[in-house]
């Protein structure tokens, strides 16, 4: 590994130092989006069985009603808001991702959002605290990727704390020396394992980190002292959790180019290194007019990483099918779609999605990237249909635009808020930095009543 020199203080001393203007402006926009996508997922798993599992264990243990929850018209404490709302924002598995590690947004906006509601905030102040944390996260991240990510940590809960603590002590306006504490604070704190992929456990892990990471800022700023060397020393994060440590990685450049410009948006509710296929097989099934009856199999060819996080081949949960290639191959033959309602229990057992998952093969193939899949469907018919999915939609080479995002989000919140209300939450979010307090928009998440 290579020598470690105040890595968490040169990271501190920028956090501290950094302006809003310093930010560029694409930046900020994609600030916006992130906002946007995060807040649609929230509200969408507002009503998902693990978050009532979560609010039924934890609500009366919850402190003064200080911020929202997301979709919902129930208030909690600050830091209770921001786990809740960090596992909604992940638990449907279609919040955003970095093009390399980390879900950025969910470990920092519920951490954001709660904070703006207990103490004023300016849209300008949460958008520069939003892009730092996901800066520190992603940076932090990357500095032991892909070692730590494969050793079996969830690199979105063990970086996003680190997220979470950048952007509150921001907004909290801690000092170098406090900002420091606060990273060792939230390295201590650093959790979450792949074990739980496939289960409600997986989104607990963003929600901790928002959870943890805020708690980190808010002791850091009472002098809650903690090691200054937390991410770098010889027991520290990066070498207990990883066999790789690049420091580099997090402390050259820093302000001159943001990992947020490298973000991405899911348009299918599942991991991303499943989406190729799905998207080959909705091409195909389109273009083609196939039903699932007239097909004898189905042969995809993707990345190792596909089968090392997605082969459960007989999910029995909705949670488990994001987890299960089979499935979202068979499901977006099926019904020609890969959002939330093609992971439900109901399409888990759908008899036809699980006909047709029996008849589909799964190679890997080390020259194809994560987001790249070869998709072969043999008909009874005798005749053979393929497709070459170069990059998936979605990606940095096929991105969302915003466009998009605001239709994901109308049909994320569906049901669950009125049209007027998302029409006014899609308009706070776009401008989210000129918004005088912040805090609105968690706000205006709680359903009108009838």
């Amino acid at each position: 590994m290579k020598p470690a020199t105040e890595v968490t203080r040169t990271l501190a001393r920028y956090l501290v130092a950094s302006k809003y203007a310093d930010i560029p402006a694409p930046v900020r926009h994609e600030a916006a989006r992130a906002l946007l996508n995060c807040v649609g997922c929230a509200i969408g798993a507002s009503h998902h069985e693990t978050v009532e599992n979560a609010l039924a264990a934890l609500r009366e243990f919850s402190g003064p009603p200080q911020a929202a929850i997301l979709g919902r018209s129930e208030r909690l404490d600050v830091l209770n808001a921001a786990l809740i709302n960090g596992i909604s924002t992940h638990v449907l598995d279609y919040d955003d991702t970095h093009a390399r590690a980390v879900h950025p947004s969910a470990p920092v906006w519920p951490a954001l959002l709660a904070f703006a509601e207990w103490r004023k905030t300016s849209g300008a102040e949460l958008v520069h605290a939003f892009v730092l944390g996901v800066e520190t996260e992603c940076r932090i991240g990357l500095s032991v990727f892909p070692e730590h990510y494969e050793r079996g940590w969830h690199i979105t809960g063990t970086a996003g704390v680190f997220g979470a603590a950048a952007a509150a002590g921001k907004l909290i306006g801690l000092n170098e020396q406090q900002m420091a504490w606060a990273l060792g604070i939230a390295a201590t704190q650093s959790a979450g394992l792949r074990e739980m992929f496939g289960s409600m456990c997986k989104s607990l892990h963003p929600g901790r980190a928002a959870q943890n990471g805020l708690s980190a800022a808010l002791l850091a700023a009472n002098n809650f002292t903690s090691s200054e060397r937390a991410i770098e020393a010889p027991c520290g994060f990066a070498q207990v959790l990883s066999t790789k440590f690049d420091p580099a990685v997090i402390t050259d450049g820093l302000g001159e180019h943001f990992e947020l410009s490298s973000n991405m948006y899911k348009p299918y509710a599942c991991g991303l290194v499943v989406h190729a296929a799905i998207d080959g097989c909705i091409q195909l099934r389109n273009e083609h007019r196939l039903s699932p009856e007239g097909i004898e199999r189905i042969e995809l060819t993707v990345c190792p990483i596909v089968l090392e996080l997605t082969a459960k081949r007989e999910p029995q949960t909705g949670l488990e099918g994001k987890f299960s290639v089979y499935h979202a191959a068979a499901a977006a033959v099926v019904f020609g779609a890969a959002g939330e309602p093609q992971f439900s229990a109901e399409s888990v057992h759908d008899p036809r999605v699980v006909a047709l998952r029996a008849r589909i093969s799964v190679t890997p193939e080390k020259t194809l990237r994560k987001t790249e899949a070869r998709v072969t469907v043999r008909l009874k018919d005798g005749s053979t249909l393929s497709k070459h999915v170069e990059h998936a939609l979605g990606t940095l080479q096929r991105p969302m635009g915003d466009a998009d995002l605001e239709t994901k989000f109308r049909g994320l919140t569906d049901g669950i808020v009125s049209q007027p209300q998302a029409d006014e939450l899609i308009g706070l979010c776009w401008s989210v930095s000129a918004l005088p307090d912040a805090g609105e928009i968690a706000r205006r998440t709680c359903p009108d009543p009838d």
